[in-house]
């Protein structure tokens, strides 16, 4: 795949790959959902997109398929940090014999400690599936990464997720216009300051020249201008049901269900098979709301990060009026990098 000539078994075994993580997904998910009851929180899970698997591999020439850990992904998103940490311990002590990589480390991959020099803030956990039945011996050994964000967090990783899908950059990757990259690790620092009173990628700058240089950067490319003026899908995604999302940069969402997980996967392949150029996933959560909350980048969604921006910007510099914040931008000088 890697050297650009996939034959059709090539294929064949990576959709047989990514096909036998459907168990070890749906095993976790029923998991988190019931003791993320209790907490508020919302869970979804997804099958990591072909795409995404194929730019993966490209991306890492040390990767291989066996190695890549979130072929299949569960997500959690919590109001709070303090809600997400406490469900994070306990979920840690949960009997069961799954292996959790890193056990020994569990701030291995806390990135709202420890952010991404993008501004990613989250936090990941890597486990291996491991039961005793017969059917589930043949899938030890595959990998489920979970993800637990907050509301604020998730807010921007959907910003990021948008901004992907509608430039030909990929700040998420560190890929293509670096503008975008800057722009959205400061407007990071803004909502974990504002908003959870806590440091993204720039934790030695003032309030002020945070929100400083954020303005002048998302002048520059027009950000929030090009986020606003996105139409966000509205058709329902029907509940309880497995969801295929469409998305082709310039088109209409368009959304396909199923009742039966096995017949979605099926159509899953078909449909990559099909419009390979086309970004296509299959969800499933409890709701529609759920669906919609958990994958708004695929709704062109990002109210919540507009929002949640120009309060923050208001908040640093103790503006009361946000239009007075975004009608007094002023050229920065740009802060080093680490």
């Amino acid at each position: 795949m890697r050297a650009g000539n996939p034959t059709a078994d090539d294929l064949a075994v990576i959709e047989e790959w990514r096909a036998a993580h459907r168990a070890v997904l749906n095993t976790f998910q029923a998991i988190l959902r019931e003791r993320a009851r209790s907490a508020g929180a919302m869970v979804a899970q997804r099958h990591k997109r072909k795409r995404t698997i194929f730019d993966k591999l490209d991306r890492l020439p040390g990767m291989s398929l066996s190695r890549m850990d979130d072929v299949a992904g569960c997500r959690l998103i919590f109001k709070k940090s303090k809600d997400l940490y406490a469900f994070r311990q306990s979920f840690h002590g949960a009997r069961f014999k799954h292996k959790r990589r890193h056990a020994d480390d569990p701030g291995r991959y806390d990135y709202i400690q420890n952010p991404k020099p993008t501004g990613y803030r989250g936090i990941h956990d890597i486990y291996e599936y491991d039961v005793n039945s017969e059917v589930g011996k043949a899938l030890t050994g595959l990998y489920v990464e979970i993800q637990y964000r907050t509301l604020v967090q998730h807010a921007w990783a959907t910003a990021v997720e948008v901004i992907g899908f509608i430039t030909e950059s990929q700040p998420k990757f560190q890929q293509g216009d670096r503008r975008y990259e800057h722009a959205m690790a400061l407007a990071s620092e803004i909502l974990a300051r504002a908003h959870e009173n806590q440091k993204g990628p720039f934790p030695e700058l003032e309030d002020r020249d945070v929100v400083a240089q954020f303005l002048a950067a998302e002048k520059e490319i027009g950000l929030l201008e090009m986020l606003r003026g996105l139409n966000a899908a509205d058709r329902a995604v029907s509940a309880k049901k497995n969801t295929i999302l469409i998305f082709e940069g310039g088109r209409a969402l368009q959304m396909k269900t199923y009742r039966d997980a096995t017949e979605a996967l099926r159509a899953l392949f078909e449909l990559e098979k099909e419009h390979p150029e086309r970004d296509i996933v299959l969800v499933r959560a409890d709701t529609s709301d759920e669906v919609r909350l958990a994958f708004k980048n695929y709704f062109s969604d990002a109210r919540d990060f507009i929002q949640l921006i120009e309060v923050g910007c208001a908040k640093l510099t103790k503006t009361k009026k946000i239009l007075e914040v975004f009608s007094q931008r002023k050229p920065a000088k740009q802060a080093p990098r680490k």
